[in-house]
């Protein structure tokens, strides 16, 4: 991408968005984080992350939020103030601010990582965070493999289902199929990652010698306004929580 953003120092998106996750995770006040996911929201143009793609990676996050939501509403403290009465239950604000608060922590994370190259991270991480090139090294072959899990859930799934392995609509079924599924791909995914150790290590990435950069990367004026505008919005954010407590 070559939006704005996402030519921006990869270091410096990252403690942007730490700055507003933290600032976030202190309140469950729910007009509070909902400022918070507008205020996300309105930095989405700089992003070029198109709203579908949005979508299809963060459902998880809103699926877990609704989760959150019922279950608060129905098993949580009867303390809070009631915010509304929808189908004869009392929607309050805890409820409300904790699915809010999932949704603001979590939508930083989302657009952060799909503006940041793997590479691009992992020599930003070497150059101003001072990580060890091994560490940095092991995250971006992380990072690389983590789209090819996917693809092996697919796989197998195929594979079972050529073999006459199909749980069909029966939910029981499908949920050992599941679990069974991941256990497998977890196997398949250790000895990758066994695999990619041992060529790491033949290419001298376990030796304690210093290692060059080939890409070199600078921190300039237009990253420090990205961890300024972060410090800023977090900012906001404690000062609303104080205002409105």
């Amino acid at each position: 991408m070559t939006t704005w953003l996402a030519e921006r120092d990869a270091t410096a998106k990252l403690l942007a968005a730490t700055l507003l996750t933290a600032a976030v995770l202190t309140t469950v006040d729910p007009l509070v984080t909902a400022v918070a996911i507008a205020a996300e929201l309105a930095l989405l143009p700089f992003t070029g992350v198109p709203a579908g793609v949005l979508w299809r990676r963060g459902w998880p996050i809103l699926a877990s939020a609704a989760g959150i939501f019922l279950f608060t509403v129905l098993l949580g403290a009867q303390d809070s103030p009631v915010l509304a009465h929808v189908a004869g239950l009392d929607v309050r604000e805890n409820a409300a601010g904790y699915a809010l608060r999932l949704v603001a922590v979590g939508l930083p994370g989302f657009i952060v990582f799909a503006t940041i190259d793997p590479t691009d991270l992992a020599d930003s991480l070497i150059a101003h965070l001072r990580v060890s090139p091994r560490f940095a090294i092991g995250a971006l072959a992380a990072f690389r493999l983590v789209p090819l899990l996917a693809d092996e859930y697919r796989l197998l799934g195929l594979a079972r289902r050529a073999r006459g392995i199909d749980a069909g609509w029966h939910p029981v079924r499908r949920l050992r199929l599941f679990f069974s599924t991941l256990f497998g791909l977890l196997v398949t995914a250790i000895r990758r990652g066994i695999r990619l150790a041992t060529a790491m290590e033949a290419r001298g990435f376990d030796r304690d010698t210093p290692r060059t950069t080939a890409r070199p990367t600078r921190f300039g004026r237009p990253d420090a306004l990205v961890v300024i505008t972060g410090g800023i919005l977090a900012a906001v954010v404690i000062m609303l929580k104080f205002a409105h407590t």
